[in-house]
């Protein structure tokens, strides 16, 4: 146990030091490309950006070299190649290991029962702080010329997400990670077959529970060994290559959303895990921190999902029955960054372009971003992508309000980064809330201390 506790320490505080150097180098490096663009030097700072940060797979890329862009991607994919085989077999195995029928339906239900619980909470704030600042003028109409016209996504109807629960396809569910509902169904839907049969069913019950057992040796590994080296390079590549320009007309949206996501995330999840968990909140806000800071740097929750299952097993006593199940779940279902984003994004684009905001049309706004946020793929800038199904939604679709959503685009990354700590924080919390109302939560290395 202790030496379980000292690796999960000094990870995290490898961690801890590679995020500070890479905010330290990666605004060095923002700083560097200002000057350089101002003095009219294009060419040196094309030549570094080439050298270094260049996404090789862009057309602008061909002839770059692209240092930090490879060795980021190629940790994110080594993390990603896994997730859906991860979460078939956690979920699967997860269900047929639970014998008892009324046992795996508490579970669900409290699982579910606490991702709505925290997603409408995070709803009912993000609209009381967004209809205060629009009520300050904060939100007046923006300067948005000169940007190109880019929804990124067209617009739909957020129920079709209820579509792609059951796939039509067995196959084509598992050859991409951007249907990863259909995934959870089919884990359930196997696990309750394998329960169901019992002792029928033993050769595959084994295969899975093998593949999950190399899966988590393989990504012990890569993250142990490679994952502060990943966080300094992504840190320093997302803000090498971001400019300053387009951030002032949204300032207001940047400041409110930031502020917003910070409280949720350091006060918010230590009351939900006090209150609906009934235990000291202090051991999960320690323990956690570097889960959060592997998502604010990864930006997705699907990368994040390995350390936060480790983390929450090993160092915070949930039994693996618990988070093999509400751990997958969470990353698909529980999305309180994003609804929190969404909104504020949403308010933000209406007061730009000249809609009123009232009461009545923020909580419609809340009812779109909790369905949509439901399915939003767990992938880096998911979320504002899935935002213009809110904004279609609502109508929001004039000129002047293609283009602040085209201003969200461009600056909404960090953001998109911090959305990503709430979210696999809040799968955590959950995590823990459950397990200690099933009595399967081990409270003395709950709070031991890290060495």
């Amino acid at each position: 146990m202790k030496k379980t506790e000292k690796k999960g320490n000094h990870l995290a505080v490898k961690m801890a030091i590679a995020m500070v150097l890479g905010l330290i180098c990666g605004l060095a490096m923002l700083m560097l490309r200002e000057n350089l663009l101002t003095s009219g030097q294009t060419q040196t700072w094309a030549a570094i950006n080439n050298l270094l940060f260049q996404d090789i797979t862009a057309e602008a890329g061909k002839n770059a070299i692209g240092l930090f862009y490879i060795v980021g991607q190629l940790f994110v994919n080594a993390l990603q190649v896994i997730i859906v085989p991860m979460i078939f077999c956690s979920i699967a195995l997860a269900i047929c290991q639970i014998t008892d029928t009324r046992k795996l339906g508490r579970i669900s239900s409290k699982t579910l029962g606490t991702f709505l619980l925290t997603t409408v909470v995070a709803l009912v704030i993000a609209g009381a702080v967004g209809l205060t600042v629009y009520a300050t003028g904060a939100f007046n109409a923006v300067e948005v010329s000169g940007l190109n016209v880019s929804t990124g996504s067209s617009g739909s109807n957020p129920l079709s997400i209820l579509l792609s629960i059951v796939p039509n396809n067995m196959t084509s569910a598992f050859s991409t990670n951007g249907q990863v509902l259909a995934v959870v169904f089919l884990a359930v839907a196997t696990g309750l077959g394998i329960n169901a049969l019992g002792s029928k069913v033993t050769v595959l019950k084994k295969l899975l529970q093998e593949i999950s057992d190399i899966i988590t040796v393989c990504l012990s590994y890569v993250i142990n060994k490679f994952g502060p080296l990943a966080i300094f390079v992504l840190l320093t590549r997302t803000f090498a290559i971001y400019g300053v320009d387009h951030l002032k007309p949204a300032l207001a949206y940047v400041v409110t959303t930031v502020l917003l996501l910070l409280a949720f995330l350091i006060v918010g999840y230590a009351i939900f895990v006090a209150v609906l968990g009934r235990i000291n909140p202090i051991p999960f806000v320690k323990k956690i921190a570097k889960v959060a800071v592997f998502g604010f740097s990864t930006s997705s929750s699907a990368a994040t999902l390995p350390l936060n299952r480790k983390t929450v097993t090993e160092e915070l006593g949930v039994s693996d029955e618990i988070a093999s199940f509400t751990l997958p779940l969470g990353m698909t279902v529980n999305m309180d960054g994003t609804a929190i984003m969404q909104v504020i994004a949403a308010i933000f684009v209406a007061a730009s372009s000249g809609y009123s905001v009232t009461v009545s049309s923020i909580a419609i706004i809340a009812i779109l971003a909790l369905i949509a946020s439901i399915g939003t793929p767990a992938a880096p800038g998911a979320g504002a992508v899935i935002l213009f199904t809110i904004l279609t939604g609502m109508g929001y679709t004039n000129d002047a309000a293609l283009l602040a959503y085209s201003l969200i685009l461009a600056i909404n990354r960090p953001i998109e980064m911090l959305v990503t700590s709430l979210n696999v924080v809040g799968d955590a919390a959950t995590s823990v809330i459950v397990a200690r109302s099933e009595k399967m939560l081990d409270e003395k290395q709950y709070n031991a201390e890290q060495n």
